[in-house]
Order: structure tokens, then C-alpha cells, then sequence
């Protein structure tokens, strides 16, 4: 398994694009120096030994070497072994509304990349418990099993769209049924579900359905994004907003949070209804539940033993640096022997 232990430096490879803009300028102006000073075929014999290909080529083995450079500084560590190791912790599945009420910007900058935040400043301040994702909207959908790798769930968890779901409303209930199957039940570990939504429950057996999951066992803590005024919901192209949907009646659809469904559904479910209007006083709240469920001991397979990899890219960049100083952008000698392309025969004519 891969990590990255530098990312920003991912950045860098922003310059490669740069690079080619100005090697394409450089060989633009060249050809039209070149063309002042001699017609083509008359420049050819002037220079019979230069080179377009080798010109192009010590750009690209270039543009490839700080490629290296830049994967060097990214400093990728790959782990060498899987162990089994003892950890403490609660089972946490987080289950995110991706409908279309989700685009409103009732709250900055809309009410699902505050979502996306909410749960990601979360797994930021987890240590040992495992994670899993859910999404929903007229359906729910597995997104990320229960799993240790924080990492993996978050990059699945940016990935997230209002696109993933062609079925729209917002179904809490067949969210929380997913959720209930996420969890091993031979683990014993204490179970939590938090739902991330602005609260409109389309199918009206979200409390049903929460009733189950307490049986189960299963805490539900709810957060509530969005605002109880409403908002329209934005049609976006090319980020620019070009009109607001609407309903069967030609009318613009206003999505308003429910606070009082998620207070219910979190009564229900042995939790509590969290305000996330405000990412870091969601946070803490959220945290502060987690601390006071008692942690069980369960077992994680990951990979230990990571080694910097970084060596294999510096060594390969140097190289190629080499080679682009060593190479010249004259023409081989032995392959215009060859005469491949019979050159010389079109010169003397």
C-alpha cells in the first residue's frame, strides 16, 4: 500500500503545463527566425546537422526529470507488510445526503461541501476508530465499508456528487437500513451512525427505521445543514448559475431545513441533534458524544513497515538530467549513414 507523505508538493507538477507553453513558444519563434534568415530547404544545407527530433526529445526526457523531482518531494512510502494489531475504538458510519436539495447555499458554500467538511474535520480528530460511508438520496448506495484507512474514505468522501444517485428525494430511512449492514455484529463494538442531511424526508419511515437500529444497538447523532428559511436550488454551467429548479407547476422549488424530523430520528436512536451551521462547534459536539461511549477492543488488519521511496525518483530524475546534457541535438552520425529516409538523395536533387 501507497501513502503520500508530502502532498503539497503535488502542486508541482502545475509547472509541467508552463514548461510546454514555452517550449512551443521557443520553437514557434525559431522557425520564424530561421525562416528570415533562409528558406528551408536551402537552411537544411547550411545545418545539415541539426535536429527537430533530438530537439524535441531532450524537452521531453526534461519535462520527465522534474516529474521525478517532484514525485521525490512528494515522497511516496510504500508498506511492506500486513499485521494484525489490537485497537480501541467505536464503529462510526457517516451517512451523507447527496440529493439536489444538498446544492442550496443557504449556507457557505453550499450545504454538501459543508457537509463534506463536517464529516472530514471529524476523521481529522479520530485516532482508533474504524469508518464507513454511506450515500443516499432517493436511494442509498455503500460508499466505503468499515474500515481503518482514514485516508481512502476521505478521498472517496470529496468524490461524492449530487450526479451519483439518479433516483432524487432524500430517503433517511433506507440510509439508516444500509448503515445496519455495515456493522459486524461478532465485534461487539459500540455502533454510531451520523446523518448528514437538511432533514426533508421523502419517504416518511425515517423514525420507523431508527427505531430498528436502536434496537440494534445503533446511536444515531444527526447534523442539520442548511437553513430553516430556504433557498432555491441553484442550476449550475460551468459554475455559473443559469436558473433555479423548479416544480411539476412551473414553480421554483425552496428546500428548508427539518430540524425537528433529525431531532426526532436522533431521539429515537439514543443521540443527539447537532446544529451544522458552524463546522468547528459541530465538530466538538460531535467529539464529545464519541468520548463519552465506552471504547471496545476489536482487531484491524493494515499495513505496517513503510519504506520512503523517494530514492528510486531522485536517482531516475539525476539521470535523465544527465542524459538531456549529453545529448546533443546535432545529428547522429552513424544513423545519417543509414540514410533511413533517403535524405541525401533529396539533397542532391
Amino acid at each position: 500500500m501507497f501513502i503520500i507523505e508530502e502532498q503539497v508538493y503535488f502542486w508541482g507538477f502545475l509547472v509541467l503545463p508552463v514548461l510546454l507553453v514555452l517550449f512551443l513558444i521557443y520553437v514557434f519563434w525559431k522557425r520564424k527566425t530561421q525562416q528570415k534568415f533562409a528558406e528551408r530547404r536551402l537552411f537544411k544545407k547550411l545545418a545539415p546537422d541539426q535536429s527537430t527530433f533530438k530537439s524535441n526529445l531532450k524537452f521531453i526526457i526534461l519535462a520527465l526529470a522534474f516529474a521525478c523531482f517532484v514525485m521525490a518531494l512528494v515522497n511516496p512510502k510504500l508498506g511492506t507488510k500486513m499485521e494484525t494489531v489490537k485497537r480501541e475504538g467505536v464503529d462510526i458510519v457517516f451517512a451523507l445526503d447527496v440529493s439536489k436539495s444538498m446544492l442550496a447555499e443557504d449556507i457557505a458554500p453550499n450545504r454538501l461541501e459543508k457537509s463534506k467538511r463536517i464529516i472530514t474535520e471529524i476523521i481529522n480528530n479520530l485516532t482508533s476508530d474504524r469508518i464507513g460511508l454511506v450515500g443516499y438520496a432517493g436511494s442509498a448506495f455503500p460508499q466505503v465499508p468499515i474500515t481503518t484507512d482514514y485516508s481512502t474514505t476521505k478521498t472517496f468522501l470529496q468524490s461524492m456528487n449530487t450526479d451519483m444517485v439518479s433516483s432524487q428525494g432524500t430517503a433517511i430511512s433506507q440510509a439508516i437500513d444500509l448503515a445496519k449492514s455495515y456493522y459486524n455484529d461478532s465485534d461487539q463494538t459500540n455502533k454510531v451512525l451520523i446523518i448528514l442531511s437538511e432533514g426533508e424526508d421523502h419517504d416518511g419511515n425515517a423514525e420507523a427505521m431508527a427505531e430498528q437500529a436502536a434496537d440494534e444497538g445503533i446511536r444515531i447523532f444527526t447534523i442539520g445543514v442548511g437553513t430553516e428559511r430556504g433557498d432555491p436550488i441553484p442550476i449550475k454551467t460551468n459554475g455559473r448559475i443559469q436558473s433555479y429548479l423548479k416544480n411539476d407547476a412551473g414553480e421554483t422549488v425552496i428546500t428548508k431545513k427539518d430540524a425537528k424530523t433529525l431531532t426526532e430520528i436522533s431521539e429515537i436512536g439514543n443521540g443527539a441533534y447537532i446544529d451544522g451551521s458552524n463546522t468547528s462547534d459541530a465538530v466538538e459536539q460531535v467529539l464529545n458524544e464519541l468520548q463519552k461511549i465506552e471504547k471496545t477492543e476489536f482487531e484491524a488488519k493494515q499495513f505496517a513497515d513503510f519504506k520512503s521511496k523517494y530514492q528510486w525518483f531522485l536517482g531516475f530524475g539525476i539521470f535523465l538530467v544527465l542524459v538531456d546534457v549529453l545529448l546533443l541535438e546535432r545529428k547522429t552520425a552513424w544513423v545519417r549513414r543509414l540514410n533511413l529516409f533517403n535524405e541525401r538523395k533529396k539533397d542532391e536533387d
